[in-house]
């Protein structure tokens, strides 16, 4: 497990001595290393941030010199990845293998005391040794209502009881928290019913707003408080608005700033996925995102899109988000030795229960 791997030390930004604002791009890379276009494209102060795909690892020590190379582009950037477990894990060689997070449903229905433990354990392993690595978060945890036809969430989520969801997200996010990252719930305001995949299609789901808002609506409304983050989904919800949640007004600044009373950052899903094609090229998705509410928009895997919101954003004189300040992972101390603690062998043991 890489017992002398030595995590990348750096000045932790505290949130009341927050002197700057980010900028509100968050981007993809290649590869396994920074080109000179990819430094100079991270050095410009409309990006805020970078996301990592399964394309730019190989193994640890490798991580550690393509995060060291971004940090040295700009210390502020905000450093993601999706690491959810389950089939949606981008680091894989040399982390630990981790079990989807359907695979609680059932312990929880047996107890659920033991459900919510696992459930801690669970956000604690996985934000420890992304943050031992350097990184700041991973989008997570999936708050999305179980649905076993879905086309992109299934397994991916806990299960479909709100409340069992409320329960099970409430310790996975006390674990995350407890290893000094940040909780970003996704996908606002619930992905997990409809079938069909936002990454290559738009998504509606029919169901009346008392349906909705009375269950996957819900889950975001109990857990409000709890988080630092959230992404809507790509999905329209024609009984309540026109547009997609991630593009809209109603679903952003009405339900979840003024009804919720949620303070933290909202975060767009991918500006490049087909189901955000309706909403523009990709200039105007973001344009649309951000005035809808959102404080920092994600183009991935379309590098000329990218480029274009850059070049919009300078172009506008885009002021960034302070809030985006806020997401910096602070790890807690002990964590230089995480591999060789008690702690972690022994939440290790926990979790192979769930890998059946």
């Amino acid at each position: 497990m890489g017992n002398n791997f030595v995590p990348l030390k750096r000045d932790q930004m505290k949130v009341n001595d927050v002197k700057y604002s980010p900028g509100a791009l968050m981007l993809d890379v290649e590869g396994l290393r920074l080109s000179d276009d990819e430094r100079q494209l991270l050095a410009r102060s409309v990006v805020g941030g970078v996301i990592l795909f399964s394309r730019n690892y190989t193994d640890p020590e490798q991580l550690r010199i393509l995060v060291s190379e971004i940090r040295q582009c700009n210390p502020q950037l905000l450093l993601a990845v999706d690491q959810e477990g389950g089939r949606v894990q981008r680091f894989r060689e040399g982390f630990v293998k981790l079990p989807p997070l359907h695979s609680l449903a059932s312990v929880y229905a047996e107890s659920a005391e033991e459900g919510r433990r696992l459930s801690h354990l669970h956000g604690w392993v996985m934000a420890s040794e992304i943050l031992y690595h350097g990184l700041d978060f991973s989008f997570a945890p999936v708050l999305d209502l179980y649905n076993p036809e879905s086309e992109v969430i299934a397994e991916r989520a806990f299960t479909d009881s709100v409340t069992a969801v409320c329960d099970l997200a409430t310790a996975y996010i006390e674990g995350m928290h407890e290893a000094g990252m940040i909780a970003t719930g996704k996908h606002y305001p619930g992905h997990g019913t409809v079938v069909a995949d936002s990454h290559v299609s738009l998504p509606r789901d029919e169901r009346s707003a008392e349906e909705i808002l009375e269950n996957d609506f819900k889950v975001f409304a109990n857990l409000v408080n709890l988080l630092d983050g959230v992404m809507p989904a790509h999905v329209v919800y024609p009984q309540i608005d026109a547009e997609s949640a991630g593009f809209s007004t109603i679903w952003i600044q009405e339900k979840l700033r003024t009804q919720l009373g949620f303070e933290g950052v909202v975060f767009s899903d991918d500006l490049s996925m087909v189901a955000a094609h309706a909403s523009g090229d990709p200039v105007q998705r973001a344009e649309k995102a951000l005035a809808a509410g959102c404080d920092m928009v994600l183009a991935c895997n379309d590098r000329d899109a990218a480029l274009a919101i850059a070049d919009y954003l300078e172009a506008c004189q885009h002021p960034g988000n302070h809030r985006l300040a806020n997401l910096h992972g602070t790890p807690r101390p002990g964590l230089a030795n995480l591999y060789n603690s008690d702690s972690w062998n022994e939440a290790l043991l926990e979790l192979q229960v769930l890998q059946s």
